[in-house]
């Protein structure tokens, strides 16, 4: 099952990067090709009856998988950076950190009126990234059809956050 095949290749690292912390380390996971190519193919295959037409990945990690997800489903793929990392013109979303806030951008002729969005990114946690971009997509005129991750931190709640922009949120794995 995919599911523990992703959890057996996890590295997990304890106290990253503060103390407490037990980080989900993904990168060993795209050592093997085959595994990568099946997590690809199987988030597409959860939202190909969708009318899908754009994927969005978010900086950095939701780059590896969102552009595979992208061209299985024959869609563009849009970056979701952060601030003053894209050359164009951009529009922008603030959102909250545990100390702070963050920025994200993605240019202005990215997402149209009446896309239809995949958002992507490698974990759902607390859901403030994913959360913010899908306000950034919903300014731009879009609508977020749906979220995919390779992990959901489900104590964390993230879903609950997300859920006022789309109820269809994926993981291919839970802890």
């Amino acid at each position: 099952m995919l599911s523990s095949k992703i959890q057996s290749t996890v590295r997990n690292v304890p106290d990253f990067p503060k103390k407490g912390i037990n980080f989900k380390d993904i990168t060993p996971l795209f050592k093997d090709s085959s595994l990568v190519t099946e997590m690809a193919e199987v988030i597409a295959s959860q939202f190909k009856n969708q009318d899908i037409n754009v994927v969005a990945g978010i900086e950095s990690r939701g780059f590896l998988l969102g552009t595979m997800i992208a061209s299985i489903l024959k869609v563009p793929f849009v970056p979701i950076r952060k601030k003053g990392k894209l050359p164009y013109k951009t529009i922008s979303e603030k959102y909250e950190l545990e100390y702070g806030t963050a920025e994200i951008e993605m240019h202005i002729d990215a997402v149209e009126s009446g896309d239809r969005v995949l958002v992507h990114d490698d974990l759902l946690a607390t859901g403030g990234t994913a959360a913010a971009t899908a306000r950034l997509i919903e300014k731009a005129g879009g609508r977020v059809e749906g979220f995919s991750f390779i992990i959901s931190l489900d104590f964390l709640e993230g879903r609950k956050v997300l859920e006022q922009h789309s109820n269809n949120i994926q993981s291919l794995t839970n802890y």
